[in-house]
């Protein structure tokens, strides 16, 4: 009776609708015998369903990720921390983890987009305000990267990178012209590097002409316009190593802001965790000097032979 009540009970929790079905010849084969009483055993579609586990971490759908946006904004965007785990939710790098909340900034990395495209050529910005940026943040320096700088031209407004001596109040120029002679630059100014005399400081360098500045970014860093060959431009990297572009990519006059970002003193280690910086485990830290060995200079020789002196010789 135990086995019919809890056969019964297992078809009224089923999410199928429940089959009636004669047990057929391998079913009474299998069935049990109890006080006598032929009970068969509960169909298949009496059993509930194997639900699947899921051991990994998921987003929520109604999630948005900011990469996912396709419309510009100057208005900071949430951003979720992934905390060095991929999207199965294991652990990628183990150096990251933590930190302060933050909100992304778009930059637009292409300095001449007219606002509107029927009317190109030169146009001026406006600079409206400097600040620091916290998702300019990279791995290899102690503090923030560059700042970032907001202008408006027109009826548009967008995040750029501030120069060395970028401040409110400012007017910059971007234009797309070559002309017969250079320009007198100034810092700021974003200009096609046939335009542009030699030697000139520069950053925010196009690779390809209106792909948008992918050389020159960090913090305190600039180039040097070497010379001009047969349409191409030459330029020196902060690396010292030198890089041939067509003249036509555009680069921004100047270096670029937050000269002295590797200066500051962290003085405690929570700072780091501020930065979203996690420490490594205790256990695989190299040892210092206190460890092992000390390296000393050799003993002078000594010697047990003792010699003439000079004046017992003379």
């Amino acid at each position: 009776m135990a086995l019919r009540a809890l056969t019964r009970a297992l078809g009224s929790l089923s999410l199928t609708p429940r089959i009636a079905a004669v047990p057929g010849p391998s079913l009474l084969l299998a069935a049990q015998v109890t006080n006598n009483v032929l009970l068969p055993l509960p169909s298949p579609s009496m059993l509930l369903p194997c639900r699947p586990v899921l051991t990994s971490v998921a987003l929520s759908a109604k999630f948005v990720s900011w990469k996912s946006r396709t419309k510009y904004t100057v208005m900071p965007v949430k951003m979720r921390k992934s905390g060095g785990r991929n999207h199965t939710g294991r652990i990628q790098v183990h150096g990251i983890g933590g930190g302060h909340k933050q909100r992304y900034r778009m930059i637009d990395f292409l300095r001449f987009r007219p606002e509107q495209e029927s009317k190109p050529g030169p146009f001026e910005e406006k600079v409206i305000t400097v600040r620091y940026d916290p998702c300019r943040q990279v791995w290899d320096v102690r503090w923030w990267s560059a700042d970032i700088a907001l202008v408006a031209g027109g009826n548009r407004k967008r995040w750029i990178i501030a120069t060395e001596n970028m401040q409110a109040g400012d007017t910059i120029l971007n234009s797309d012209h070559i002309g017969r002679m250079a320009v007198a630059a100034r810092e700021g100014d974003a200009h096609p590097l046939g335009a542009l005399p030699v030697g000139t400081l520069i950053n925010n360098v196009e690779s390809e002409p209106g792909r948008g500045a992918q050389y020159i970014r960090a913090a305190g860093t600039c180039g040097v316009l070497l010379r001009k060959v047969n349409g191409t431009a030459i330029i020196q990297l902060p690396s010292k190593r030198q890089m041939q572009v067509l003249e036509t990519c555009i680069a921004t006059v100047g270096r670029v802001s937050n000269v002295d970002h590797n200066k500051r003193v962290i003085g405690k280690a929570g700072r780091n965790r501020w930065l979203g910086k996690r420490p490594n485990s205790g256990r695989w830290h190299r040892k210092g000097g206190w460890a092992g060995r000390k390296i000393r200079p050799l003993p002078p020789m000594k010697s047990y032979v003792k010699l003439p002196s000079a004046a017992a010789q003379s």
